[in-house]
């Protein structure tokens, strides 16, 4: 297994070189570099070194097929696998899956093991690789990406036999869960430790969001109705409401979703927006039902910024347009400006360091190509001489980053180029171009 691995890690490489172009993390330092790379032609060999190793590790570093036939997809310089990770790390890979076995069978080991994973707590964010609960933080979004995986894999493929019983469980709990926690004052057993009232967090009214304690970020939520989660949560529903029906022929639970689905959305434009002098009607960031809403953006994914990204609205929608105005300026406590960048950070990591992921999906969701152009430099920028994008770095002085390791950005990356390319499949290039 060893070997062939390591060929198909050559065969990648090979590939690559035809083409034209959570824990809080104490900041790590590389040597300073001599020059920013800010000429276009010192950027471009930039970003193309940046792809070609994020295209490779992620496959050769944090993928490892496992003995009973699933795949362990770890979160990089951290051991163990985050459910939202796993499946942005993958999803470069589902293109290449349609001609390569090899990595076809480690795509359906992604899906079979997430599926177990969700089987064995449903409201746990990270396992470990003998399958243990590592962070038992309820985060809505660590349930809708194995589906929304899975569902990318099947348009694209073609593969049907990824939707064994076993993941028809798994997707089918995830939906009760959901249905729990729109219920969650009532209903909920749920608690934790990190979480305000005891541990049940924030209060909150009912309105049809789903609840949710812990941001993408691992953080604690200030308000528990997060606005980019449900709005996530409405296209993958959607998605799952056709695998229900095409597939698994079950009609009952199709209706389910969809119906979930729609009282998210309704609840969305009822709840979650907000009129903002000087930018008008945008969409809130957190909201708790009762007339609360945090105005910021962070830069995990589902994020306001990543919206049409899934689907809820296009890139070109007006209340989005307000939105991205507003998370695009200093306005939004989380935006920073420095020397090097500027872009959406997180309360994750230090004031003023700006995440790379971010600046990717500032690029997927652009609409005007100066600025697409001036964020490529920024991510050029942020190079400290190993050709990886980190969890984040400071805009004034990118030398200082967290997370030497962090695959998930990486990915997004790699993606994105591949669509710049035209080298992604159709389900995909939807979301690589607005």
């Amino acid at each position: 297994m060893g070997y062939l691995r390591s060929m198909k890690r050559v065969g990648i490489v090979a590939l690559l070189l035809t083409f034209s172009v959570s824990f809080l993390s104490a900041p790590g330092y590389a040597a300073p570099t001599a020059e920013i790379p800010n000429r276009p032609p010192a950027v471009a060999v930039t970003l193309q070194k940046i792809y070609q190793r994020a295209y490779d590790e992620a496959y050769s570093r944090h993928a490892v097929l496992e003995r009973d036939g699933t795949t362990f997809v770890s979160t990089g310089d951290i051991g163990m696998e985050w459910l939202r990770d796993s499946s942005a790390t993958m999803t470069p890979y589902i293109g290449l899956a349609v001609t390569d076995p090899y990595v076809r069978n480690m795509l359906r080991g992604t899906i079979a093991r997430q599926a177990r994973y969700i089987e064995i707590d449903p409201y746990a964010n990270a396992f470990t690789s003998d399958y243990r609960v590592a962070e038992r933080k309820f985060e809505m979004d660590s349930l809708l990406y194995p589906i929304w995986f899975a569902y990318l894999y099947w348009k694209a493929t073609g593969d049907r036999s990824i939707f064994t019983p076993d993941v028809q469980r798994a997707f089918q709990r995830a939906v009760s869960t959901l249905r729990t926690e729109q219920h969650h004052t009532r209903q909920s057993k749920y608690r934790h430790p990190e979480l305000a009232n005891g541990g049940r967090g924030t209060p909150t009214a009912y309105t049809g969001l789903v609840w949710t304690g812990f941001r993408p970020s691992d953080d604690a939520a200030r308000y528990q109705f997060n606005i980019p989660d449900n709005m996530f949560g409405v296209a993958v529903l959607r998605d799952l409401t056709e695998i229900e029906k095409k597939v698994y022929r079950d009609e009952r639970t199709a209706e389910n979703a969809w119906g979930l689905s729609d009282q998210i959305q309704r609840a969305i434009e009822r709840y979650g927006l907000v009129n903002l002098p000087g930018f008008g009607r945008i969409y809130a960031y957190e909201v708790d039902g009762y007339g609360h809403a945090n105005l910021m953006d962070d830069a995990n994914v589902p994020s306001l910024l990543s919206i049409p990204y899934f689907g809820y609205v296009n890139a070109h929608d007006v209340v989005y347009q307000a939105t991205r105005k507003f998370i695009l300026s200093p306005r939004d406590p989380y935006f920073f400006q420095g020397k090097y960048a500027s872009g959406i950070g997180s309360p994750h990591t230090p004031h003023g360091y700006v995440w790379p992921l971010a600046l990717v999906m500032q690029v997927l969701t652009s609409t005007d190509q100066s600025e697409i152009d001036r964020v490529m430099k920024y991510i050029a920028a942020s190079d400290t001489g190993d050709h990886r994008l980190h969890e984040s770095f400071n805009a004034d002085w990118p030398e200082s980053y967290t997370r030497d390791d962090f695959a998930w950005p990486n990915a997004l990356f790699a993606q994105m180029m591949l669509g710049r390319q035209g080298r992604l499949p159709a389900i995909l290039e939807s979301m690589a171009t607005p």
